[in-house]
């Protein structure tokens, strides 16, 4: 019976070692892969970094790393200017994560995607002013911005998001403006004195605000509703 007992300690520590090993290889690799992908991240390779991510993540869901490639698969989305993978990214992190520091920057980043989504080819490319264009993600980034400044006021984001909440109502403005001028020249008086009262109501401290009251006062009148359209016209010269 002495002589078994090395024998069976010898194979318990070479299964603890051949058990170890795979760890440890997995281990090495999920490093270096990810300190790849922040080379390429660095080097701005976007894509590339966008592809290793969703491959770490796939293999290693619950690595030392898996929170982390999470957030940077965000970033790089959004670099590359794939919106709906962005979102998924974000929607799927705030899920499983609803109480992580770091959620004050997956919101703000939801904002800027939204943002991306709004810009079109026309206004990248050719400066053309699409104030007709359905605003729906312009809304949404507002929405985001609005819910970051509300959740996490003291967030190192929250100043900028607060800015980019101003360049939005303008965005916003300049689209009900757009409704406004057209029920102008259709003659549908009361439907534009209504939008232009939107605009004043909803959107103040933008410069649209100007244009909306011209236009109110101009339908009011119009419409022989000359209490209204004096109102108007007093605020207009009050402010501007």
């Amino acid at each position: 019976m002495k002589a078994v007992l090395p024998i069976v300690v010898l194979a318990v520590l070479l299964l603890n070692g051949c058990s170890s090993r795979p760890q440890e290889q997995t281990r090495s690799d999920v490093e270096q892969m990810y300190e790849m992908s922040q080379a390429y991240i660095r080097g701005g390779r976007y894509a590339d970094a966008s592809a290793l991510l969703r491959q770490i993540n796939n293999r290693f869901p619950f690595g030392p790393y898996a929170q982390q490639v999470q957030l940077d698969i965000i970033f790089t989305e959004y670099k590359i200017g794939q919106q709906d993978r962005a979102l998924t990214a974000i929607d799927r992190f705030l899920s499983l994560n609803p109480n992580h520091p770091d959620n004050d920057y997956v919101r703000y980043m939801r904002g800027l995607v939204h943002l991306q989504a709004e810009q079109s080819f026309f206004q990248d490319v050719f400066r053309i002013n699409r104030s007709d264009r359905n605003p729906v993600y312009a809304e949404r980034a507002f929405n985001d911005f609005r819910e970051l400044v509300e959740r996490h006021p003291d967030s190192p984001y929250a100043a900028d998001a607060r800015q980019r909440m101003i360049a939005i109502k303008s965005r916003l403005a300049q689209h009900e403006l757009f409704v406004a001028e057209y029920y102008l020249r259709r003659e549908a008086y009361m439907a534009a004195a209504n939008r232009g009262l939107y605009v004043v109501d909803q959107f103040q401290g933008v410069e649209e605000v100007k244009r909306a009251l011209e236009i109110m006062v101009t339908a009011y009148s119009r419409l022989g509703l000359e209490e209204q359209a004096n109102d108007a016209r007093a605020v207009l010269q009050a402010n501007f």
